[in-house]
């Protein structure tokens, strides 16, 4: 096991720590403007889109045309000035997330991941947290919603290799938010009626700060 584990760090985009999970707190600046720099900036589809509003296609192919997508994303995700960004937010139709995000004691974490699955948690591990919550796809508008404070998931990185990704606190909302988004969930669908409604509004009250796909 501890030599599949040392065989990960080399073949894997990122090394992995003792329990298996990716370290992805390293070169975070350098990583995350090298994949920037090699995309383009696309516009955020928002809600009402229907590449939103269904379960995404899984990853089958790992190679160039995956490899710039991600690329966008990140350069997307930059201007846009999210922490995560999944790729139905560009329009794309497939099981794949960027993100660059800090967790609550503010160390940066910065990673791809296909095909993601959330890992059930145990009772003890299900501390919630009600901050707010806000989306690219929903601009301008942020509401409380209760979620796990710790989260793991599972999935592939962008050359296919099988990787465990975990985050606390702010992260660990992210990795759950993004994860939603590619089986078809906004975080306003996990809302009650009156605060979805209230989310809404505030969308419709502001003006996003960056290129959206407006609906027809």
């Amino acid at each position: 096991m501890a030599q599949q584990d040392t065989d990960q760090q080399h073949v894997g985009v990122l090394p992995v720590d003792d329990e298996g999970f990716v370290i992805d707190t390293e070169d975070c600046e350098e990583r995350e403007q090298a994949y920037r720099e090699r995309g383009t900036s696309l516009p955020i589809t928002v809600v009402g889109n229907p590449v939103l509003h269904k379960e995404c296609k899984d990853v089958t192919e790992f190679g160039d045309e995956l490899a710039k997508l991600v690329d966008d994303m990140f350069a997307s995700q930059r201007t846009a000035e999210g922490v995560g960004l999944a790729a139905n937010q560009v329009g794309v139709d497939l099981k794949v997330f960027v993100y660059d995000c800090p967790d609550d004691e503010g160390k940066r974490h910065t990673g791809v991941i296909c095909n993601p699955k959330l890992v059930e948690l145990p009772a003890e591990k299900r501390r919630l947290d009600d901050s707010n919550e806000g989306c690219l796809s929903v601009p301008t508008a942020y509401m409380p919603l209760a979620r796990p404070d710790y989260a793991e998931v599972t999935g592939q990185d962008e050359k296919g290799n099988p990787i465990k990704v975990r985050g606390t606190g702010y992260f660990a909302r992210c990795l759950q938010h993004e994860t939603d988004h590619l089986y078809g969930y906004l975080y306003i669908d996990r809302l009650s009626k009156r605060d979805r409604k209230d989310a809404l509004r505030q969308m419709a009250e502001n003006e996003p700060r960056y290129p959206v796909v407006a609906n027809d």
